[in-house]
């Protein structure tokens, strides 16, 4: 029992150290709602204005947070690479957008139903 404490206090002080943070996806569908994503993608997040914008909801959590960080390094000005996106409307988008918020945003919108989803 003692060695278990022991490895509990460890791992969370390791998590707390690192940063290392739950997103937040109450948080999340307050940020889609207060930066005006659903404009363009939608207030269900997969019913977009054009059909050439992405439907979001049900995308992996991971991939929502690397193209957030995309947009929005290419909109700093760094150069074209496989790690930035320029996009006008969405570097402008994610400009403002804090780590915080990305990740939490990603995480709402990979909690959502979608017809992305694989059914069995």
């Amino acid at each position: 029992m003692k060695k278990l404490s022991l490895a509990l206090a460890a791992s969370a002080m390791f998590a707390f150290a690192s940063g290392a943070s739950a997103a937040d996806v109450v948080a999340g569908k307050a940020a889609f709602e207060k930066f005006n994503c659903a404009s363009c993608h939608g207030a269900d997040a997969k019913t977009s204005i054009m059909p050439s914008y992405p439907i979001l909801a049900g995308q992996h959590e991971d991939f929502l947070r690397h193209a957030l960080g995309a947009y929005k390094r290419g909109a700093s000005g760094a150069p074209a690479s496989a790690n930035i996106r320029k996009n006008a409307v969405m570097g402008a988008m994610a400009t403002p957008l804090s780590t915080t918020d990305i990740a939490n945003i990603a995480a709402w919108l990979a909690s959502l139903p979608s017809p992305l989803a694989v059914r069995k």
